[in-house]
């Protein structure tokens, strides 16, 4: 029977060939470990084998997670391994980045505070005062850097550097009205997860509800995604859609992506932050 004790959790990412669950179940076996949960995936199109797994020890003083991921490293090796071993119970350090509207804001406060994300929030980080109070109530740490053309490689070294300041694990853009040089992009490769809205057909620029409004649009939706250099089409992690019709206005358009966004963005931090997203080219593997 295993103990309550310290969780662990394994995410490996290396190519697909035979033997590697087997070697993986017995390396926790043979350290007298306990299986909670696994998953696993082998991708066709790409030969790239996916897992996670959450393991505990039999014992009752597990062992230090160093000395975990030392004994591992063989395994790893072996078979070319991407690989982690955290502590399950780590909750990742999370950077909000906000500007005039704070409907994700609010939710990702609201769930961090409840305790139905785990996370802990480092700072939230604005180019506008707006989110200043709400942040306050929720007992976040507000930073306003505020930035024009003129000011934005300055204002993004501030924000890396408060990044690193703070032990940042995961950025959030949460409605952040900015886009990132392809430096700073590049610096937070597969820790930054943006949000934004998904017309069909698809509409960029100015006013895209008035734009969606005008062509009538049947479905509309929210994208959350890791963020690359290419605008808005980094490795898709969760999508959310609703059907509308002919009686919504402008207002109504909005306030129902507004609700999709809400959602979806929560999901793909807490995915994050439960270690169940994997990288797999341009796209993810996500462990539900």
């Amino acid at each position: 029977m295993h103990n309550n004790g310290t969780k662990y959790v394994l995410t490996v990412r290396c190519p697909d060939t035979t033997g590697i669950s087997a070697t993986v179940f017995n390396f926790i076996y043979e350290n007298r470990g306990f299986i909670v949960s696994t998953h696993n995936y082998g991708d066709p199109s790409t030969n790239g084998f996916f897992m996670r797994v959450i393991f505990t020890f039999v014992n009752s003083n597990p062992e230090d997670i160093e000395v975990v991921r030392e004994k591992f490293r063989p395994v790893a090796e072996k078979f070319g391994m991407q690989w982690e071993i955290n502590d399950y119970s780590y909750k990742p350090r999370v950077m909000i980045a906000v500007s005039k509207y704070g409907h994700c804001l609010n939710d990702l406060l609201h769930k961090t505070k409840t305790g139905q994300l785990p996370i802990e929030i480092a700072a939230v980080v604005s180019n506008h005062p707006d989110m200043h109070e709400m942040s306050r109530w929720y007992g976040a740490s507000y930073r306003h850097l505020p930035v024009t053309p003129e000011t934005k490689p300055e204002q993004e070294k501030k924000f890396l550097g408060l990044i690193d300041e703070l032990n940042v694990d995961l950025v959030v853009l949460a409605r952040y009205m900015q886009i990132l040089s392809a430096d700073m992009c590049e610096a937070l490769k597969g820790r930054c997860i943006n949000i934004h809205h998904s017309f069909l057909p698809s509409f960029k620029g100015a006013a895209p509800y008035s734009q969606a409004h005008l062509r009538g649009v049947k479905i509309v939706g929210a994208t959350a995604h890791y963020v690359t250099p290419d605008l808005d089409e980094g490795p898709i992690i969760e999508q959310a859609v609703e059907r509308v019709d002919h009686t919504y206005g402008v207002d109504d358009i909005a306030a129902t992506v507004r609700d999709l966004e809400t959602f979806t963005l929560s999901r793909a931090v807490r995915w994050h932050a439960e270690r169940r997203i994997l990288l797999n080219g341009n796209k993810t593997v996500v462990f539900k």
